[in-house]
């Protein structure tokens, strides 16, 4: 399915088909259309009786997937669930293509086949990747589970593509060193239906970097990514033939007018729902021996983020986390919008005051319904992780309670919006979480 795809998205490439890519890989967004109150979204939340997620009355879940569940190639389901995308892969068939943040001391859930890398001199894949459920789209019970890359190291978050495929991205930018046998920091390429382990490709001209999320902008096939650091850049990656990663292209950084470190945290330069112009800084050496991409680039103007992670495309514009930016460190979301009267332009959407409110939100989606959900992720002995709303008004509200410790991730939802999908990243668990959502 993914070759027919690629091919629609060609033939596609440079017209107005943003609605096709909503309505094929997503959930349709009118994202930010009118300005609603948080406190009408959702009503308070009902306590878990299992102890794992509180969510509002009226909504439910259920695990379709969980750590140490047996797999139909022979493993089994590894930790460290994090960044998710959901595909319609036709036939009544969903698909969720899901990360494993896995470091090499990890495990595998005993992974074999091919790998981009392996333990040593061993034949022992590194255990980070992706494994992929898929369900039946009506009754969400699980038909299949399978790895579907191995050999990476800590694939955090990630994106769809337009053409039915899940970018899967390293957290990590560790060089050979004999005890593991590759440099690593790129993105793969994961199509949705495989069916089976991938023989893993790194997209180099995408750069080597801490990758944390992308997301393709479908009226142009340009891929833009976040970099989890303190100092991080927004990056975007123009292909050579765009639908077609693996021919190359140029790799490129945002810079902002009259503005280099968009933190808030020593004085304000980013004010909430002000629109900054942007243009882009072109990249050279973009597999950086060194890790210094991001150096490089702010020494030419590209402006720097406090740990960009999540990123999503709505509909002509798109949102990224900014996990530990803003004057109180809790954390900004951005929105880009390509090509507004003749150039980017870049606003912080939201801003968190106080932990209450909003802490360290790290994935996020846009939701059929409008709003943003945000996961968040940040630990301690008496830490409480939520999945946050944020509204058109860019007001946040709780939509969920994490119970245990550990942290939300991947959330999306199913092409027809009526499932929401997410991760518990440890013990692994994958959610299927159904109820009244609100209208657009």
């Amino acid at each position: 399915m993914i070759i027919q795809d690629r091919r629609r998205f060609l033939s596609l490439t440079g017209t107005a088909f943003a609605g096709i890519y909503l309505s094929a890989c997503a959930p349709r967004q009118g994202m930010m259309a009118r300005s609603v109150s948080a406190a009408t979204r959702v009503g308070p939340l009902v306590p878990d009786p299992a102890g794992v997620l509180d969510l509002p009355e009226g909504f439910s879940y259920r695990v379709v997937s969980r750590l140490g569940d047996a797999m139909d190639d022979g493993g089994t389901v590894p930790d460290a669930a994090d960044g998710m995308g959901c595909f319609d892969i036709g036939n009544g068939k969903l698909a969720l293509v899901r990360n494993h943040e896995l470091s090499p001391d990890k495990d595998s859930g005993g992974a074999s086949g091919p790998a981009y890398d392996t333990v040593a001199r061993s034949l022992v894949p590194l255990p980070g990747g992706t494994t992929t459920i898929v369900l039946d789209a009506g009754t969400l019970e699980v038909e299949r589970q399978y790895r579907s890359l191995a050999g990476t190291i800590r694939n955090c978050a990630g994106g769809i593509t337009p053409w039915g495929s899940w970018l899967t991205c390293e957290e990590n930018t560790s060089r050979a060193d004999g005890r593991i046998n590759r440099d690593h920091g790129y993105v793969f390429e994961v199509p949705a239906d495989a069916g089976e382990q991938v023989t893993p490709v790194p997209l180099r001209a995408m750069g080597r970097f801490n990758h944390e999320a992308a997301c393709v902008d479908p009226a142009t096939g340009i891929v833009y990514m976040t970099e989890d650091r303190g100092d991080s850049l927004l990056y975007r990656f123009l292909p050579t033939r765009p639908g077609d990663l693996e021919q190359g292209g140029t790799l490129q950084a945002l810079v902002l007018e009259g503005v280099t470190d968009t933190s808030n945290r020593e004085s304000v330069s980013m004010q909430v729902g002000v629109p900054v112009r942007g243009t882009w800084i072109t990249l050279d050496n973009v597999e950086a021996p060194e890790d210094d991409l991001r150096t490089r680039g702010a020494a030419m103007g590209a402006a720097t983020f406090v740990r960009g992670e999540g990123i999503w495309m709505g509909d002509g514009e798109m949102y990224f986390t900014a996990t530990g930016g803003g004057a109180a460190g809790e954390g900004q979301i951005f929105r880009l919008r390509p090509e507004i009267h003749g150039a980017d332009m870049l606003d912080l959407f939201y801003e968190s005051p106080t932990d209450s409110e909003y802490s360290f939100g790290d994935n996020l989606c846009v939701s059929p319904f409008g709003d943003l959900i945000v996961c968040e992720d940040q630990y301690g002995a008496t830490v409480d992780n939520y999945l946050r709303g944020i509204t058109a008004a860019g007001e946040a509200y709780p939509f969920g309670h994490l119970r245990l410790q550990t942290e939300t991730a991947g959330a999306c939802f199913s092409p027809d919006g009526r499932t929401m999908f997410l991760n518990v990243y440890s013990p692994a668990m994958t959610l299927a979480i159904t109820g009244p959502w609100p209208t657009a």
